[in-house]
Order: structure tokens, then C-alpha cells, then sequence
């Protein structure tokens, strides 16, 4: 389950005071709408008295997953090197050790022959080792080893397959367009471990935009309880199909607050489909560093705000570039679609087959006009991580990149920074020439001596203990080096935008 801050309010605890202050039941305020000539509503019948039947049906196609990982760690050992190093299992060495390491989500089984479709970041050990094995677990206890069929990191989404002599029940995707607010929805799933937990709620808000610029930012919002394990779980309409694949949810303490986020069948079937037939999936692609319209850059250009985005930056010889698009023009229409806040930019394109010339209606100058694009294919998420970089973590269209973070764990555990090779691209949006040498920091843990010595997101670390970095693993090697040597901390020489050099002495931990 992936989390973010977020704030929640107290409407709910109002209502339910509203209601016991007038002392009124539902039927006696309606009766004092009639009489005030106010339009009713009468809701829709379907509402279940209890979720039991639909329960007892849709169960059984809903899995536990889980993974076994080996993971490499620093060897933290303080007899390290010593006569007594072997006493701690940490041996003579001071270098990584790989140890196992487990992961929990769900899924769902979506055929009779046994696919299984979960989140990506279920089955994924996140760059810090690999997945040795994944094990599919039905509600009745049985466990069955698992094949990786597909998964695609853009939209969080992978597809498994078990095997077995009888056929698995299943459940069926369905049309999240129907879906509307206020509509029950229920979702079955693994928190915290606990498995086949059923939790039910409404659709607090289609096509909502979290705000963090992907392809994919565009989600069904539920207040249906969703916990850490119910990543990868289905979320079902009335009717028992499966409208969402629960995701992400918003809250301050980990835990469910009512703000969940699911990905709707209409984004995660086709994709399901392609990855079930080996197929490869291909996005389009412009190749623009974008902005949302906010409200002063909309006063500023004497535009409407929440129409059309703001093009920042332009990637030469893409397909934005080779159409005309530059610097400062406002994108308000893309092959015939509106460019809003729950259709964006980089949602519109990225659903556009690569090779597809499309019409891009702009603002320039106040000036309104069409430029013609040939959709290019949108590399993958790890060759965009590799060539670009945003220091501020801007929204993005394909914002050169996805800032997904890159560098080994060595680096994480001993100063407390992630880093990714810089390359002539990076340097030119980190406002250096682009043959320096170095490696760009792209995130720092607030724990670390390296957060309290001022370091952050896109400095460039040019040296370290004297000598030229030029790539991660020479920087891991010094690292190392210096561990060996009983070093506590090594000495950076650090490049900030707009700034001269500086050294920077960080502690190993």
C-alpha cells in the first residue's frame, strides 16, 4: 500500500449532530421539503440490507499474495574486522549482506484457468533486491506457487498465474465510467495480514487527480476502508464486478481514514489483457516538462483557470519539439479532448497509440492555434528515471522522466541519500555543463547527518574524500573504502544550482 499526508475533517460527526438536534427523521424533512415546494429525490433501490450474499459470492476469487525477496543490507556489525566478528553472523567483512525479506498485498482472480491481477508494487522488491518467489493464497488455505505473467510499473499493475487440476472461480471487470458518487461499493482484501477482509463504503469522487503528475493520476475515490495489504485487492459495484483495483490511500497515520484510492477498470482492463498475452504496452509520448494552470499562473495570462496546462520545457528532436510546441504555451485541447484536471495532459497522450498524428490546440502570446504531433513511444520507466531529473518534483507530462529514485541500498543505509548517474540532460535542467562529472542526490532520509548538514534533492556530488565521482558505484566504492579505513565520514564536494562548490563533510552510519 503506497500512503501520502493527508488532512481529513468532521462532516460526518456534524450530520449525525444535525440530525440529533432536530429530533426529525429522514421521511419528516422531506415532508418539510414538499411543503416548502422543494424538489425530492427518491434514491435509487438497491441498497443491500446486508453485503453478505454479495460477499459470500465474490470471496472466493479473492487472493492473498505474498513474496519472498532477498534483499541486500549494509552489514551494520561493530566487531566488524575484529576476532569476534563471526559471533554476530556479520563475519569479517564490512560490505552488504542479502537477507530475505517478505511483502503482502492481494489480488484477484479474473479467469477460470488461474490469472490473478494485482499492483505491480505487490510483487516488486523495489530496486533493493529481487523477488526469489511469489505464493497465491485462496480464501480456503491453499497456497499456490505463482508465475510472473506481466506487470508494468507506469500504471502499478501486474498479472500472475497459478495452476491447479480444477478450475478457479473468478470475477469479471466492469464499467467504472458508470460509476457515480454516492454509488455502495465494497473491498475485499489482506490488511495488515488479516485475510479475506470485507469493508464497505461509497464512491467519494470519480477521476480524481492525487496531484502527482504520472501517466496514471486518475482514480476512484472510496471511503470503503482500505489498510496496508489491501494493495492489488478489487473493489466491486453493486452488481459484483470489479470496478477498481484498490492502490493508495491518503492519511496522516498509515492507517485508513476514509481516503482510498482505487484504479479504475476502465485504465487497469485493457492494460490486464495486453499484459495477460505477453503483449508489450506502448504509450505515446511528447517529450514536455509541464505545470497545472494554477490560479496566478492563469491571472498572470488572462487565462480561465483548471483549462490546459503550461508547457515549461521542451525535450529536443521529440514530438513536441518536431511539431512547433515551445516554452510558454498553454496546451488546451489534445486530438479533439479537453486538457483538464481530471483529464490531463499526460493521461491523454499517454493513451494515444505511438505514430498517431493528432491535433494540439495551443495558446501562445493570446494567440490561439493548432500544431500537428506524431505521437513518439514513451520510453520505460527506468530509461526516463535514467535521463531525467526534477530537483523541485514538479508535475510532469513526461517530465523528462518519472524522479522514480535509482542507486543501490549501500548508499541509503551508510549516508542516508539515494543518487542517480548524471548525464548531459540532467546537467542541462540542473543549470550545469553538461560534461560535469558527478552523481545527482534524489532524496535524502530526514534522519540522516547528510539532512542535517543541508543536503537535498538535486545537488550534484562532485568528489568525494578527493576523488572524481563519475558514477554510483564509485562513490559506493569510497564509501566502502572509507569504512574499511575506520573512517566516520567521508568529505563531498557538493555543486547547488547557482552556486559555487563546497565541501561538505557527512558521517557514515
Amino acid at each position: 500500500m503506497r500512503y501520502a499526508y493527508g488532512v481529513t475533517s468532521a462532516l460526518l460527526l456534524a450530520g449525525s449532530a444535525l440530525t440529533l438536534v432536530t429530533g426529525l427523521p429522514a421521511g419528516a424533512q422531506v415532508a418539510q421539503n414538499e411543503q416548502s415546494e422543494m424538489r425530492t429525490v427518491v434514491p435509487r433501490a438497491g441498497a443491500p440490507s446486508s453485503f453478505a450474499d454479495l460477499t459470500q459470492q465474490l470471496q472466493p476469487a479473492v487472493v492473498n499474495i505474498s513474496t519472498r525477496q532477498r534483499v541486500k543490507v549494509q552489514n551494520n556489525n561493530p566487531f566488524a574486522g575484529t576476532p569476534f566478528g563471526d559471533l554476530f553472523g556479520g563475519g569479517q567483512g564490512g560490505g552488504p549482506q542479502t537477507r530475505e525479506a517478505q511483502s503482502l498485498g492481494s489480488g484477484f482472480i479474473i479467469s477460470a484457468d488461474g490469472y490473478v491481477v494485482t499492483n505491480n508494487h505487490v510483487i516488486t522488491a523495489d530496486g533493493q533486491g529481487e523477488v526469489e518467489s511469489i505464493t497465491v493464497t485462496t480464501p480456503d488455505g491453499t497456497e499456490y506457487p505463482a508465475k510472473l505473467v506481466g506487470k508494468d510499473a507506469a500504471s502499478d499493475l501486474a498479472v500472475l498465474k497459478i495452476s491447479a487440476p480444477k478450475a478457479f472461480p473468478f470475477v469479471k471487470f466492469g464499467d467504472s465510467r458508470q460509476a457515480r458518487v454516492g454509488d455502495w461499493v465494497i473491498a475485499i482484501g489482506n490488511p495488515f495480514g488479516l485475510g479475506g477482509t470485507v469493508t464497505q463504503g461509497i464512491v467519494s469522487a470519480v477521476y480524481r487527480n492525487t496531484g502527482s503528475g504520472s501517466a496514471y493520476d486518475r482514480y476512484l475515490q472510496t471511503d470503503a476502508s482500505i489498510n496496508r495489504g489491501n494493495s492489488g485487492g478489487p473493489m466491486f459495484d453493486m452488481q459484483g464486478n470489479v470496478i477498481g483495483i484498490n492502490n493508495a490511500i491518503f492519511s496522516p497515520t498509515g492507517g485508513s481514514v476514509g481516503i482510498g484510492f482505487a484504479i479504475p477498470a476502465e485504465i487497469a482492463a485493457p492494460i490486464v489483457e495486453k499484459l495477460r498475452a505477453g503483449e508489450a504496452i506502448e504509450r505515446g509520448y511528447l517529450g514536455v516538462r509541464i505545470q497545472a494552470l494554477s490560479e496566478d499562473l492563469a491571472a498572470s495570462l488572462g487565462l480561465p483557470k483548471k483549462r490546459g496546462e503550461f508547457i515549461q520545457a521542451v525535450e529536443p528532436n521529440q514530438a513536441a519539439a518536431k511539431a512547433g510546441i515551445q516554452p510558454g504555451d498553454v496546451v488546451v485541447k489534445v486530438d479533439g479532448k479537453d486538457v483538464t484536471p481530471d483529464q490531463t495532459l499526460s493521461f491523454i497522450v499517454a493513451n494515444t497509440a505511438p505514430g498517431k498524428r493528432i491535433p494540439v490546440e495551443l495558446l501562445r502570446n493570446g494567440q490561439r492555434l493548432t500544431v500537428q504531433a506524431v505521437v513518439g513511444k514513451r520510453p520505460t520507466e527506468e530509461e526516463l528515471a535514467q535521463q531525467s531529473f526534477d530537483p523541485d518534483a514538479a508535475q510532469d507530462e513526461d517530465s523528462f522522466g518519472s524522479n522514480q529514485q535509482q542507486g543501490p541500498g549501500a548508499l541509503q543505509s551508510s549516508l542516508g541519500i539515494a543518487a542517480i548517474p548524471l548525464n548531459a540532460q540532467i546537467a542541462r535542467q540542473l543549470g550545469v555543463s553538461e560534461d560535469t562529472k558527478g552523481v545527482v542526490i534524489s532524496a535524502v532520509s530526514p534522519s540522516s547527518d547528510a539532512a542535517t548538514k543541508g543536503l537535498q534533492r538535486g545537488d550534484i556530488v562532485l568528489s568525494a574524500n578527493y576523488i572524481t565521482v563519475a558514477a554510483v558505484a564509485d562513490l559506493e566504492k569510497i564509501v566502502r573504502n572509507a569504512k574499511t579505513e575506520g573512517r566516520d565520514a567521508v568529505l563531498l564536494r557538493i555543486q547547488r544550482r547557482g552556486q559555487p562548490p563546497i565541501y561538505t563533510p557527512v558521517r557514515i552510519r
